[in-house]
């Protein structure tokens, strides 16, 4: 089209630059410019489109066609009001102009008129009626296209008709009736084509198919309204458009998914063969077993009656379900956002099934008299106006009051809230039709302030529902609210072991000893007060729901606090009476209450009767299924119960597992424990205790600062501070046990899944004999008894085959296995993992040679077997049983060489046609079977002369592949050589050589014979068959695998030679010998559907994008050619091209271009390589299906043949290609939602140029984008068009030729579905958004969730049948599953260390962590992204993600929270997977992390959570802690653990305390604290990841490969990675729950090879770690100066080491994991750019990036909204750093006389006179600097000298020294900081007093002092050039090393080069 445009006028220039962004060049300006039109324009695209379509044979048409665009244009919309349309109707005029005269010259007729009748004319004969004549091949795509070409032909026609006033013919008038009426029916499908012409299309010909459709054309004795115009092929759902008003699309939609879904349950159930195909009644009863479980639960839950009602008369009752089943999908696929409701969707089905059956019975409506109708009518869109936007108002008002996610949680209402709603009874009162002041519609009263016209309304602030039966409050209580029974049980064992260390002998035996236990049983006191704490705790936090709470919950929460308030006085009271002479605690009571008697007895009782109901819920733990039983019942009874222990709850009922499961999970948390608990008590708590006695006994005065409390008892101070470090380590390391239990647990269970028993290429090879067996095992189904009628070819011809011709099973199995291992090798190709000649060698025979009668193995396990077999000939002396046997030693050997001689016995009779010829070689070969029968060959023949016969016929088979006819004459003097050698040298034997003489004529002594009668052996003209003709693909394939047989020298050990290529190979043979379930036909598997959402991420790099340099000079291409050599070389290899030729890319032609692109594509994270490795689940399927149905004769021929000969007869429906590809369609669907696909198209964006390649790529491809339409207001009045939203569904259209022309014209899409929407779609998470919109789109009974991340390979897609069996049996023989969890293979890993690092710490969770989780923990929830929901059960349940906002923050885990609760079931399965990218750079990763942390401290404040935690049993609620939200929290734990020791070693330092007791053991040495900090340091440096890391790569590649990359990770400063994530999470999953803020940071998914800025590195981690790390620092210091005078060094070095690895981590690990972060020149441009960001103003617009003051600003944005509570605790912990300056100023030389507290007081006026100076000297500035500028400079020059003549008094008089200085600096520094952090929590406060200017400022210097600290060091070792040779070794592997050198020495020379231009 490029070309057609530049014939009319050369110079013109690019025509269109539409809606701010331009269009794709002049590439894309021609092709797509029909569209690129603005969105209110819609309806004129199609016509634009025909306009490109006939330009090139008539261009007058196609200007007369963009005429009439215009003018409808302009009618559309007059006052171009849209967006965009002026600009578009300006271009559009403009064209039109110059194209005017053109193409008035080339017009054949008189007027245009004319014109366009002949026209369309021609185009109705040649396209309409050619096509038709043609009806049964003709596909139906192209016929489609043309009647809707020949539509808009018409419409250009007759407005061209009515300007020029003419009449149009009756013909054409005529024909356009036909082709209106055909528009109407042949309209784009999706799947199924149902219309009447296409009823003979391979897909609609199953009969499954044919059922379901009949099932659904039953209309019989439904009531149609009055006015209704039928069709024919009316179905149910049509009337249920008619009656309830549903969209047009929507209902042919969901008519393809019911018709789908039936057939493919139907086809399950093995009906029997019926001449008329009807619908099985057991699948309809599954599926709607499936569909309505929920409702039917809801109905119970609720005590209601459910709406399906099934009439008595048989006949009648398939149709009422098909009804029933339409109307909950019909209102399922239109809901929207209603989607993630599942009981308001209830709600809705229940009143509008009940008016269904009313109507089918024919009620009367006892108002009016008339028949029922439906409440909501009938016409067009009256369910989306009238039932589901009301709702969606509701969610997105609610929406808008969360300010983004910014206001709390508690203000608005978000999805989970609305839909609890209809948890309870009260719902009822919306009634139906819903009533608009129902409450559920009311808003706070806050939203009407603005409405000046609503002031009569009453305010209905009270009328809020409020939060629905949870509030999400950001505290930290909430750890403890949800998981109370395990923080109980720890902290009533901690009280229980210190009583039992501190009494008695301190052994735990001493528990038994009397006065002991009786200490010890206090614990029942603690616990009651805990308890109290948790009902208080529930008030609190739940108060904000109160609104809609039941009377019964709220009597509960009030009685809860009663009791546990009255068990709280009651415990106490009498354990003080089991006492004679009580402890002091007891006998204050006891004083309290008089009477001194005491009796045991009571004390016991209470203690009895308070554990009563626990020892109830203890029996229940053990028979799971009696409390399944109670938590489901809806007894009165069972409900009074159960409502005391929790209150009564739609979901979180019956989640118990089978008695066996409870035993394991049980069993390892039992060992866990006890292993936990004896560690604490040895280590960590018994060794304290007499210490802490000893310290007690101490009395110390004097200290050394003004100590507020000199009287208190015990030194109390010192004890807390040595035993809170400990504590809290006691809390957290529960954490290291599970990590070490679960390396061990899931070691063991992946062993005994048979991981890792393949893992080298050798075990391949020494197990390749058995790969056959396990292929057909695992992938082929078994004949079983089940009819096999497959296909209608193979019923036919099945009876007539001749019983010989059948191959033996064994024949079958060998080639079944060798089309599924070619498919295999030969997509490595494609992927250029390996080379051609690898994949020669990989290759086993497609077409099996009958006649050989062997096994053909691949190559590869033959090569050089056969040289060296004939060595081993040759040498063999005649010695044959020695050679047999050293030959059969080795299989393979004996394989080739018996191959071998097969092939050439084979070839040889082949070529040889002669009759002599034959006699002889006949003779020959005989001669050689019998003596190998006989096994005398090597005694009788001799073998030396081997070698030259293999010779000779190694050059034979070089001829035959290239099959020259100028060779013939050498073949022939080559077969005399071969004869002479077999006869002479071999044989020596007479017979033969007289039988050859005999043959060449005479005993020769008959003198000279004429020429003419001479005869040649092999040389007259029919004796040898050459060049061989015709020449077919499998005789090639027999020549070439001989050829590699003979002449690989080299053993093939190291093919392939590609490491992915033998990872995935080695996988998946390892997989097929583990445990899977069998595989179905694919006729009868479950069919399943993928769904990608997609935002605005790479589809396909431009070659742009490849090839530009970043500023090192390395541009991705370069860099992955670095990475992956040898695949660009095989690249290379299949394009046939060398890199010279690549490298002047500007004259590439087209195909090259594409296919370096996705090259490149293909190795990134693109939506490409994921739509490439999703849509090889089709190709499995086609081969597969070819595998089921094909007849032996077809079978043997192989899938290549089918798939060659389907090119030539593409239209054959029933051949058995469309067949196979029909299958596929049934049960596989691909859905990619590109949320902006729409807009793109519209703005001429590459992308969506880049997505429709993909579709056109792959045809069975849907894209679902959100369409937003413009839509011209009526109204002139109102200046801005309102936007109308749509669902839509688009395939690609076929390209069709264009007219009277062969070149083919551009691809397009069409639109399959626009289903309208009720607004904008995406009001929470945008992720699970954009799912939702696009889940009515998918089809089947699984659906994949896979991002855009991922990958897939075509071997697993083959095992996919097998893993969707999965769904079909009980797993813990309780349910069956409802998510089938997938190992991923995180593909990132090869980049740099850092991705190194987290692809193995992904790898350890993906494998190891998550077997564990699913079994035998049972906690698997949904991670992400290759786990396969069961989508029934889903989508009937909210959908398989949750989209409030920032709530579901990581919205996948809800989804597996949901399902649990709602009682499904995850599994986890090792025998497939699905590859995965992840961050690669320190940034990314750190983004990444920090999602995952926000995302966990959402989760923390979740009602999922608390339910969990509540609703799970004691361990299983263990398992789910320490897995979700437990591992962020002893993350932080870890952290704090460093804070609270060094702030009590400060303490113990400043107050002189230490010193005092300096000589007590405790203090010197102190081995539990050691203890405690080296569990810390474990946690710290990753151990937690490493562990399972470690097992797992020693599984599955083995243990010495697992320990050399454990070292090597610890060489790559694998430590220091982990110590500095550990601060990212800590520091984002704390802020999280203290103030929110969190948000979904999009992670950069591309290479990284750019260095980082240090202004940048600053930015993101100046908070985080840096303020902390400088934090930490300082107390180090502080505690290493003040203390240095009594302790030895050693000690300090070792308590403190870890902290001191903390802090340089901290500090500088960003620099050092930066690429070239240590460059000189780098390093200069860091600094010139820190000073610009640092200085540059902030303010309205300028981004955090360009300056210090906005990003600062934004810096603090979360405490804005953090609320009271924030904002106090905020202050609080701000308060510690005025410790400092409290111990430090006493430690001054100045103040050593005095301890009084005016010391204090007066460091403080210091500080704010130096403040008020600098105040002061800043507002000079501003006041005076211009005028008085002497005077200024000489008052601060005054200031200046006043200053410098303090310091000097100071130091003369006082004696001040150097160290006093400094310690003055450590003293104020924290202070100024301290006072920023409390200023900046009141910054209303400070805005208001005006002081907000000086907080910037000294902010501003600290920032700057902050950066000099960070900037010095690195600076100085960029000094050093080797340091940073030193560190790009440590982040990237060698090769790239050497290969940014290299780039580097170009770049150098390139620079030099443009400046010489310059000049």
């Amino acid at each position: 089209m490029a070309s057609r445009r530049s014939d009319q006028s050369p110079q013109q220039p690019p025509q269109r630059r539409i809606q701010r962004t331009q269009t794709a060049g002049n590439l894309g300006e021609s092709i797509f410019d029909s569209e690129v039109v603005p969105s209110s324009l819609v309806e004129i695209a199609p016509i634009l489109r025909v306009a490109n379509e006939v330009e090139s044979s008539n261009p007058r048409v196609a200007y007369l066609c963009r005429f009439y665009a215009f003018e409808k244009a302009h009618r559309l919309d007059p006052t171009s009001s849209g967006r965009g349309v002026r600009q578009f109707k300006t271009a559009l005029l403009q064209r039109l102009e110059r194209e005017n005269d053109p193409t008035l010259m080339g017009r054949v007729k008189k007027s245009d008129a004319r014109e366009m009748q002949s026209f369309y004319q021609h185009y109705y004969k040649k396209y309409i009626q050619a096509l038709q004549n043609a009806a049964d091949k003709a596909d139906r795509a192209q016929l489609t296209k043309a009647y809707q070409t020949a539509n808009v032909l018409f419409e250009v026609l007759k407005a061209v008709n009515m300007t020029q006033s003419m009449e149009v013919d009756r013909e054409i008038l005529e024909a356009q009736d036909k082709v209106a009426e055909k528009t109407q029916i042949l309209v784009p499908y999706n799947i199924l084509p149902l219309d009447p012409d296409s009823a003979n299309q391979a897909i609609m010909r199953y009969p499954e198919i044919q059922a379901a459709v009949f099932a659904l054309r039953n209309t019989r004795g439904l009531p149609w309204p009055k006015d209704y115009k039928k069709k024919n092929d009316e179905d149910i759902l049509d009337w249920l458009q008619a009656m309830f008003g549903f969209q047009k699309d929507s209902v042919a939609n969901q008519r393809e998914h019911l018709i789908l879904l039936l057939a493919n349950v139907h086809i399950r159930q093995f009906p029997k063969p019926d001449q008329q195909p009807k619908l099985d009644d057991r699948a309809l009863t599954e599926v709607m077993k499936k569909l309505f479980k929920n409702y039917k639960k809801w109905c119970k839950y609720l005590g209601r009656k459910s709406s399906l009602w099934l009439p008595t008369i048989q006949q009648e009752v398939q149709q009422r379900k098909l009804l029933y089943m339409g109307l909950y999908l019909l209102i399922w696929g239109e809901a929207a956002n209603l989607r993630f409701m599942p009981e308001c969707l209830c709600y809705i089905y229940h009143h509008m099934a009940f008016e269904l059956y009313g109507m089918l019975a024919g009620n009367v409506s006892p108002m009016t008299g008339e028949n029922v109708k439906p409440a909501y009518g009938g016409e067009e869109e009256a369910f989306l106006r009238k039932v589901v936007t009301p709702i969606y108002e509701v969610i997105a008002k609610e929406g808008e009051r969360s300010k983004r996610g910014r206001s709390k949680h508690s203000q608005w209402r978000n999805y989970d809230d609305l839909n609890e709603y209809f948890w309870s009874v009260d719902c009822f009162r919306l009634g139906w039709p819903m009533r608009a002041d129902a409450d559920f519609f009311c808003l706070p009263a806050e939203h009407f302030r603005f409405d000046k016209s609503e002031e009569n309304k009453p305010p209905n602030k009270d009328r809020w529902v409020g939060k629905v039966g949870f509030v999400e409050i950001r505290s930290f209580w909430h750890i403890f609210r949800s998981f109370d029974r395990m923080w109980s049980f720890f902290i009533l064992c901690l009280q229980a072991m210190i009583i039992v260390a501190w009494n008695g002998s301190g052994q735990p035996s001493s528990i038994f000893t009397g006065e002991v236990f009786k200490k010890v049983l206090s614990v029942f006191i603690t616990a009651a007060i805990l308890k109290l704490g948790q009902a208080v705790l529930d008030v609190i936090l739940s108060w904000k729901a109160q609104r809609s709470m039941s009377f019964h919950v709220k009597l509960r929460y009030i009685l809860k606090v009663v009791s546990a308030a009255a068990w709280v006085i009651i415990l106490p009271v009498t354990y003080a009476y089991t006492w004679k002479n009580p402890p002091g605690f007891a006998q204050t009571i006891k004083s309290w209450f008089g009477s001194n008697s005491n009796s045991p007895s009571l004390f016991i009782m209470a203690v009895v009767i308070y554990l009563s109901p626990n020892m109830l819920a203890a029996v229940l733990f053990l028979f799971p299924f009696i409390r399944r039983f109670l938590e489901r019942s809806n007894y009165r009874i069972v409900m009074l119960m159960m409502w005391w222990s929790q209150p009564r709850l739609y979901v979180g009922r019956g989640m118990h597992e089978s008695a066996f499961s409870l035993f394991k999970y049980t069993m390892f948390w039992v060992l866990l424990i006890i292993t936990k608990l004896a560690f604490s008590y040895y280590i960590e708590i018994k060794p304290l205790v007499g210490p802490t006695k000893a310290i007690m006994d101490v009395h110390i005065t004097n200290f050394q600062w003004h100590e507020f409390f000199p009287r208190a008892k015990n030194n109390i101070g010192v004890v807390i501070a040595l035993w809170a470090p400990i504590i809290l380590v006691y809390f957290m390391d529960t954490q290291i046990w599970y990590a070490i239990f679960s390396t061990l647990f899931g070691g063991i269970y992946g062993a005994f899944r048979r991981l890792g028993e393949i893992r080298t290429l050798g075990m391949l090879r020494s197990r390749f004999e058995s790969l056959p067996g396990a292929f057909n095992a695992r992938l082929v189904p078994e004949e079983r008894g089940e009819p096999k009628k497959k296909g209608l070819r193979a019923t036919l011809s099945r009876s007539f085959t001749v019983v010989e011709e059948i191959p033996s099973n064994k024949e079958k199995g060998a080639a079944r296995f060798a089309q599924l291992w070619n498919k295999i090798i030969s997509s490595f190709r494609e992927e250029d993992l390996i080379s051609a000649r690898e994949m020669d060698l990989l290759l086993v025979p497609y077409w099996a040679d009958r006649d050989l009668g062997l096994i053909q193995w691949p190559p590869f396990l033959l090569a050089s077997k056969i040289p060296i077999a004939l060595d081993m000939a040759k040498d063999s002396n005649g010695k044959d049983k020695e050679l047999k046997k050293r030959i059969e030693a080795d299989n393979y050997m004996s394989c080739a060489v018996r191959e071998c001689y097969a092939s050439f016995k084979n070839i040889i009779k082949f070529l040889v046609q002669g009759d002599r010829e034959k006699e002889v070689i006949d003779y020959i070969f005989l001669e050689v079977d019998k003596h190998i029968d006989n096994s005398n060959l090597i005694s009788e023949f001799k073998m030396s002369a081997l070698p030259s016969l293999y010779s000779q016929f190694v050059k034979l088979i070089e001829f035959l592949l290239n099959n020259k006819q100028e060779d013939r004459d050498q073949v022939v003097i080559l077969f005399q050589d071969m004869l002479e050698v077999v006869t002479r040298d071999i044989m020596m034997e007479d017979q033969i050589s007289s039988l050859v003489d005999s043959i060449h004529g005479g005993s020769g002594n008959e003198g000279m014979v004429p020429l003419d009668q001479q005869y040649q052996l092999f040389a007259s003209a029919g004796a040898i068959r050459f060049p061989i003709h015709p020449e077919t693909e499998a005789w090639k394939e027999k020549i070439k695998r001989l050829f590699l047989l003979l002449t690989t020298k080299e053993s093939a050990m190291d093919v392939p030679s590609n490491l992915e290529a033998r990872r995935r190979i080695s996988f998946f043979s390892n997989s097929l010998f583990m445990e899977m379930p069998d595989a179905p036909k694919v006729r009868n598997m479950l069919s399943f559907s993928v769904l990608t959402p997609y935002y605005t991420e790479e589809v396909l790099f431009s070659l742009n994008d490849l090839e530009s340099p970043n500023e090192d000079g390395v541009s991705i291409l370069f860099y992955l050619q670095k990475i992956f050599p040898d695949e660009w070389q095989n690249f290379l290899e299949r394009v046939g091209c060398n890199e010279e030729e690549l490298k002047g890319s500007e004259e590439l032609d087209e195909q090259l271009r594409l296919e370096l692109r996705l090259w490149a594509s293909y190795r990134g994270q693109t939506l490409t390589r994921t739509v490439r490795g999703m849509m090889y689940y089709r190709k499995a399927l086609e081969l597969q299906a070819f595998l089921d149905m094909a007849r032996d004769d077809d079978l043997m021929e192989g899938y290549k043949a089918v798939e060659l000969k389907s090119e030539d007869q593409m239209n054959g429906e029933r051949s058995l290609w469309a067949q196979c590809q029909a299958v596929a369609d049934m049960k596989f669907t691909y859905v990619v939602s590109c949320q902006q696909y729409g807009i793109d198209k519209r703005s001429g964006n590459p992308r969506a140029q880049d997505i429709l390649k993909l579709m056109t790529t792959y045809p069975s491809l849907r894209v679902a984008y959100i369409d937003e339409v413009e839509q011209p207001s009526k109204d002139r009045s109102k200046k801005v068009n309102q936007k109308v939203y749509y669902s839509t569904l688009v395939k690609a259209a076929l390209p069709s030729k264009s007219i009277d022309s062969q070149e083919l014209s551009h691809n397009l899409d069409q639109i399959i579905y626009r289903i309208k929407l009720p607004g904008p779609a995406i009001l929470g998470e945008g992720k699970p958004e954009n799912q939702n919109h696009a889940i009515i789109f998918s089809r089947g009974e699984g659906l994949q969730t896979i991002d855009m991340n991922q990958d897939n390979y075509m071997e697993e897609a083959l095992k996919m049948r097998n893993l969707l069996q999965e769904f079909l049996k009980k797993h813990d023989g309780v349910r069956y599953p409802t998510i089938l969890g997938l190992r991923e293979h995180i593909f990132t890993g090869s980049v740099s260390s850092l991705a190194w690092f987290m692809s193995n710490q992904e790898t350890s969770f993906v494998t190891i962590g998550q077997r564990l989780l699913a079994n035998p923990l049972r906690v698997r929830f949904h991670y992400g992204h290759p786990d396969v929901f069961d989508r029934l059960f889903h989508l009937t349940r909210g959908g398989v993600s949750k989209a409030s906002k920032v709530i579901n923050l990581s919205e996948d885990i809800f989804a597996g929270f949901n399902s649990t609760l709602r009682e499904g079931n995850v599994t986890h399965h090792e025998y497939i997977q699905v590859g995965k990218g992840r961050d690669v750079g320190l940034n990314q990763i750190s983004m990444f992390e920090a999602k995952v942390a926000n995302g966990n401290g959402e989760q923390t404040l979740s009602r999922d959570i608390y339910r969990l935690g509540h609703r799970f049993d004691f361990f299983r609620m263990l398992s789910c802690y320490f897995t979700t939200i437990g591992f962020y929290f002893s993350n932080l734990v870890t952290v704090l653990t460093v804070y609270v020791f060094l702030y009590g070693r400060l303490y113990l330092v400043l107050s002189g305390l230490e010193e005092g007791l300096s000589t007590q053991k405790a203090v010197r040495d102190n081995k539990p604290l050691q203890v405690a900090l080296a569990s810390q340091s474990f946690v710290q440096i990753g151990f937690l990841m490493a562990l399972p890391m470690l097992m797992e790569i020693g599984l599955e590649r083995g243990f010495r490969t697992a320990l050399s990359e454990f070292i090597l990770m610890q060489l790559q400063l694998a430590p220091v990675f982990f110590t500095f994530s550990l601060g990212t999470k800590t520091h984002y999953y704390g802020r999280t729950l203290l103030h929110g803020g969190a948000k979904y940071r999009s992670t950069g998914r591309g290479f990284v090879v750019f260095h980082a800025k240090f202004a940048e590195n600053y930015r993101l981690y100046s908070r985080s770690h840096f303020v902390k790390g400088l934090e930490l620092m300082l107390l180090l210091i502080v505690y290493q100066i003040f203390g240095q005078t009594y302790r030895s060094a050693v000690a300090y070095v070792l308590i403190t080491i870890s902290m001191w690895f903390m802090v340089g981590t901290w500090l500088f690990a960003p620099f050092l994991f930066n690429p070239s972060g240590f460059e000189w020149q780098k390093i200069v441009d860091d600094w010139t750019d820190w000073n610009k960001w640092i200085s540059n103003r902030g303010g309205i617009g300028v981004p955090p990036e360009k300056s210090w003051e906005s990003w600062w600003e934004e810096e603090q944005e979360h405490l804005k909204h953090s609320g009271i509570r924030g904002t106090v605790v905020e202050i609080l912990l701000a308060v510690r750093f005025f410790i400092y300056q409290y111990g430090l100023v006493y430690h001054l030389t100045i103040s050593e006389k005095t301890k009084s507290f005016l010391v204090y007081g007066i460091s403080w006026l210091v500080i704010i006179v130096i403040l008020f100076v600098m105040k002061t000297v800043s507002v000079g500035r501003r006041k005076f600097s211009a005028n008085f500028q002497l005077m200024f400079r000489l008052i601060k020059g005054l200031i200046f000298m006043t200053f410098v003549s303090i310091v000097v008094t100071l130091i003369a008089v006082p004696h001040m020294n150097v160290q006093d200085i400094i310690v003055c600096i450590l003293a104020f520094m924290p202070t100024g900081w301290g006072m920023l952090l409390i200023a900046q929590a009141l910054k209303p406060l400070c805005v208001n007093a005006g002081f907000w200017g000086s907080v910037r400022t000294l902010a501003r210097g600290y920032e700057i002092v902050i950066g000099l600290l960070l900037f010095t060091p690195v600076a100085f070792l960029a000094w050093f050039p080797f340091v940073s040779e030193f560190q790009t070794r440590m982040l990237f592997n060698q090769a790239f090393s050497r290969g940014l050198q290299i780039s580097r020495i170009l770049g150098g020379q390139r620079k030099d080069r443009s400046s010489r231009n310059k000049e």
